[in-house]
Order: C-alpha cells, then structure tokens, then sequence
C-alpha cells in the first residue's frame, strides 16, 4: 500500500490492526504523531479585519468551503510544511503585535491608540487591535462599552459581534452587552452597520438594537453619563439594569418574584449602592436585602 495511502486511513482511523501496527513500526511515525498533536493545540485568533458586517459573514462561509475541498490525498509531510509556514507567519506578524486591553468590573481605564485617538472603557469591558496595520486601516475589535475620540484620517471601524461602526473624526459611544447594541454619537458623523441595516448618525442621534428590534433616537447629553458615575437607561428590561449594577458594584443580585422583562427608565450612580439601589427598587416598587456575602436579594410584591 501506498505511503499517502497509509497516512489518509491513520488520520481517518481505518487502518486494520495489523496495518496499524506496521504503520507505527514504521520510521516516520513520530514526526506524523507529533505533529497532528501539536496542530490540535493552534487557535486562531478572533481577530478580525473585514470591510462591512456582511464580510465577516462571507469570510466565515468561505472558510467553510474551503475547508470541504482539503485533499487527503497529499503527503503528510507537504501539509506540514504548509501549516509550519502559515502559523510561523501568524505568530511573529499577527500576535507580537496584537493589543488587547481589557477592564474588570467596577473599573474604568483610558487607552491611547497609535494615532493619539483616545478610547475610554466602561466596566467590563475588552478591546483589540493591532499596532502594525494601524496606519493602512485604522480598526479594532470592542466587546462591552466604550467611548471614543477619534483623531481625523482614514476611516474608522469598531467591530463587534452585532455590528460595525465607522468614522472617520468624531466623539461617539459604542455598547455592547448580551443582546443589546446602542450607539450615541456626540460631534461629527457615525454610520453603523449591522446584518440588516445602515444608518448614518449625526451628533445628537442614538441607534438601538435591543433583542433584534431596531430604533433610533435623540440624546442631548455631551457625553456618556457611565463617565460621570451613572448608569442611565430608558425604557429597558430590568434584567439589563440589574447587569449593569452587577458589573459596576461587582456584586451578584438575585430577584424573588420579579419580572425580568419589565422595562425601566431611570438609573443609578455608581458611588453609594445603598442610593443605587432605592434608585432602581423604589420607581418599580420593589424591595431589597443586602448580605454580607456582596449578594443582593430583590423581591417583588406576592400576588
């Protein structure tokens, strides 16, 4: 039997056991073993570059495609060398210079980017972008919430897993959480694109997608309120409120008899959480229990 022939019905595990074991008496056997175990230990990155929301999609479906049309017919030690290249490419190009920043809860940090934009991060939150292709294509990935002070050049792309959002020198604030998707943008103009849509924002527009119901609104504010202390919302389910003190108190809450999906307008500050509970409870009637253990209880009325 042929060589390649041997190493497709290893791979597949179709060997018969007495061609196995002359297959692993063989004198390459160890360089196949060790390097399919090694190849199991690599993983891309979830760093992204693509031009719209719709490329990340396309790219993801080609990568599919491609994927069916592997010949198992080549030498083992050709697809070897291939995948020795390409990840030796990765990690001395991509990942040496690939920054991520990331803040715990009820912490907020301040990032400058090559090109002196700023990008200022809410609580829990995790930004990436790569230093080396800064100056070609200004771009980075966002899972969370951050406000941004885009220095003017070339355009501008915020990523995230609902959808992009592009400037080229403007003030904006980009959020998100779960299934929520807001962006408010405060000086210049903002295009925001998503699976199913594109609009273009001017200052004092906010573009919502909550639960995949889209809106848009106005804000007269000159800058988020979550970078003066407060977290303020309208007309959200309660479930999100109560996240978001969970992220900036870093203490677990637990509802008794409350509906989740009740929305609520208001907010809270995020310096006394005795106040930012009574801020949360008391609008929705409600009540509260602080334990020592950093766990809230709060409880709705018995019907």
């Amino acid at each position: 039997m042929e060589s390649e022939d041997l190493i497709k019905k290893w791979l597949s595990d179709e060997l018969t056991p007495a061609e196995k074991q002359a297959f692993e008496q063989g004198d390459d056997f160890k360089l196949h073993q060790a390097i399919v175990d090694n190849a199991m230990h690599f993983k891309a990155s979830n760093f992204s570059k693509p031009e719209a929301f719709k490329d990340l999609q396309s790219a993801y479906q080609t990568k599919k495609s491609n994927k069916k049309q592997l010949d198992w017919f080549r030498p083992l030690l050709r697809i070897a060398s291939v995948l020795v290249i390409t990840l030796g490419i990765y990690f001395t190009f991509f990942n040496t210079n690939l920054t991520v920043v990331e803040t715990l809860v009820s912490q907020q940090d301040t990032v400058e980017l090559p090109d002196y934009s700023q990008v200022i991060l809410n609580a829990d939150t995790k930004i990436e972008f790569s230093k080396t292709d800064w100056n070609d294509k200004r771009y980075l990935n966002l899972d969370g919430e951050a406000y941004f002070k885009v220095e003017k050049g070339k355009t501008f792309d915020v990523i995230t897993s609902q959808g992009v959002v592009t400037v080229v020198g403007t003030e904006f604030n980009v959020k998100q959480r779960d299934t929520y998707f807001e962006v408010q943008c405060f000086e210049g103009i903002v295009k925001v694109t998503t699976e199913n849509s594109s609009k273009t924002l001017l200052a004092g527009d906010t573009y919502r997608l909550l639960d995949d119901e889209f809106s848009l609104g106005k804000t007269t504010i000159v800058s988020p309120e979550w970078m003066h202390n407060k977290s303020s919302f309208k007309a959200i389910p309660f479930k999100a409120v109560i996240a978001e003190m969970e992220r900036q108190y870093d203490i677990k809450i637990k509802l008794n008899n409350v509906d989740s999906e009740r929305l609520f307008t208001g907010g809270f500050m995020h310096d006394n959480i005795e106040n930012a509970l009574l801020s949360i409870t008391q609008p929705m009637n409600l009540r509260y229990k602080i334990n020592a253990s950093n766990e809230v209880i709060i409880y709705g009325n018995k019907k």
